[in-house]
């Protein structure tokens, strides 16, 4: 199981945010390349970036910070981020400026021929997220709910060829109120491609919970709140995972 560092960036500032409300954001740092660094330290093997303001606006908008975060991590890692993503030409930036993998969302859902063709042109870089509520997928920053049942488009994205799905409990996101992990199996068992659960960590029992469904195809876990506030501690709990997935529980 992979864990990876969520990097929020609103107003060039890394936050996290509750249920996705703007206006409910905690600044954790100012300073977002030094805290990049911060998780490659701790055992980051990949990290997660959303443009938070690009996310709502659905252009980019924090350009700045995300440069100086792939400058910062150069080669060490990779990352993934998402927010704002609307066409081809925003992709191929990314991709040249050291971004690893793409995330669309709103896009992929308003206009899936471009997430079609994202797939054709930058095959192994794509990865589509889903944020559902009640199941239901939802756009444009989390602000409206459509009536898209997410485990229906998951499957008809997997069929583009996007690399994999990340699965976001809009109600439990920045709570530390636990993964739904019912809905994110569900998901999993249907599509063949891997998924990346996100929203509610809180604790190691969360990180071990995660684990247990491993085999089901949920290969990592975006944390955020839980590693800023430190109910979860982020090298522990890769190594746990780790431990976990390789049979070795004996920690004496």
């Amino acid at each position: 199981m992979l864990l990876i560092p969520a990097i929020d960036l609103k107003d060039g500032h890394c936050v996290r945010l509750k249920q996705g409300e703007m206006d409910k954001a905690t600044v954790f740092s100012d300073a977002p390349a030094k805290m990049a660094r911060h998780w490659i330290e701790q055992g980051a093997r990949r990290l997660h970036l959303v443009d938070l303001n690009g996310a709502f606006v659905g252009k980019p908008v924090n350009g700045k910070a995300i440069r100086a975060i792939t400058e910062e991590v150069g080669d060490d890692i990779p990352v993934q981020l998402g927010g704002g993503i609307r066409d081809l030409d925003t992709i191929e930036r990314y991709l040249d400026s050291g971004i690893s993998y793409v995330i669309i969302g709103t896009a992929a859902v308003k206009h899936p021929g471009l997430l079609r063709d994202a797939c054709g042109a930058f095959p192994g870089h794509i990865i589509v997220g889903l944020d559902a509520r009640d199941g239901k997928v939802a756009v444009d920053g989390w602000s409206k709910v459509t009536g898209h049942d997410a485990v229906d488009l998951a499957k008809k994205f997997e069929d583009y060829g996007v690399e994999a799905v990340i699965y976001t409990d809009i109600g439990r996101d920045g709570m530390l109120s636990g993964v739904n992990i019912e809905a994110t199996v569900r998901l999993a068992r249907a599509l063949r491609i891997s998924v990346i659960a996100s929203g509610g960590v809180a604790n190691m029992a969360d990180i071990e919970a995660l684990c247990a469904i491993e085999d089901e195809g949920v290969v990592a876990a975006i944390t955020g709140r839980a590693i800023y506030e430190g109910t979860l501690d982020f090298a522990a709990a890769q190594a746990r995972a780790d431990e976990l997935a390789t049979g070795d529980t004996d920690v004496g």
